[in-house]
C-alpha cells in the first residue's frame, strides 16, 4: 500500500511541480553552475543508489555528511532551498523509481560506518530509505548515529498509514530543521 502511495504522490508531484522544479533549476544555474547534486546513497538491503537533490552546497564542497560540512559552503540560494525544504523536491524521482519512499530512514553516505552498522543491527537497513521520517520532524540528524538508528527503527516498527500522511504533513508544515550543518 505505501509503494503505491509512494508512487502516485511523486508522479503527480513531479508533473504537478514541473513548472516550479524548472524555476528554480535555472535559478540554481545562476547560483552555482551546477545546480544538480548527485550522490551516491546507502539504500534498502545496502544497495547504493543515486540520490538527487538541488545542490546547496558550492560545487567544489567535499562530499562529507551535511553535519562535517562547514556552513561557509552553503550560498545564499542553498540557504534558502534548505530551510524551505525544496532542495528535497528532485527526491521524488527517487521515489518513483523506488529507490526511496516518501517516509523512512534518510539514506546516508557509504563513509557513515559507525551509523550503517547501528542501522544494520536494528533491522533498519532493509526498509526503504525516505525522503522524511520520525527522525527528522523531532529534529535528531545523522550527528548522532546510535539515535539516529534507534529512532528509524522505533518508526519503522510502528510505522502505519496514519503516521506516513502524518510525517509528510509535518514536514510539509515545516516541522524539523533539516541536515544541520556546522
Amino acid at each position: 500500500m505505501i509503494r503505491l502511495l509512494d508512487f502516485l504522490f511523486s508522479f503527480f508531484g513531479l508533473v504537478f511541480a514541473l513548472p516550479f522544479l524548472v524555476i528554480l533549476f535555472i535559478i540554481g544555474l545562476f547560483d552555482t553552475g551546477s545546480p544538480i547534486f548527485m550522490q551516491q546513497r546507502v539504500g534498502r538491503n545496502k544497495k547504493p543508489f543515486t540520490l538527487i537533490k538541488f545542490r546547496t552546497m558550492k560545487v567544489d564542497t567535499a562530499s562529507v555528511a551535511s553535519h562535517l560540512a562547514s556552513t561557509s559552503s552553503i550560498t545564499k540560494f542553498g540557504g534558502f532551498l534548505r530551510k524551505t525544504k525544496l532542495d528535497e523536491l528532485p527526491q521524488l524521482w527517487n521515489v518513483l523509481l523506488g529507490d526511496m519512499s516518501l517516509v523512512g530512514p534518510r539514506p546516508c553516505l557509504f563513509n557513515q560506518e559507525e551509523l550503517i552498522a547501528e542501522r544494520e543491527q536494528r533491522g533498519v537497513l532493509k526498509a526503504r530509505p525516505g525522503i522524511t521520517g520520525l527522525a527528522q520532524v523531532n529534529e535528531i540528524d545523522m550527528s548522532t548515529p546510535v539515535l539516529l538508528a534507534e529512532t528509524d527503527a522505533k518508526m519503522l516498527a510502528k510505522l502505519t498509514i496514519a503516521d506516513y500522511f502524518k510525517y509528510i504533513f509535518m514536514t510539509v508544515a515545516g516541522k524539523g530543521s533539516g541536515d544541520r550543518v556546522k
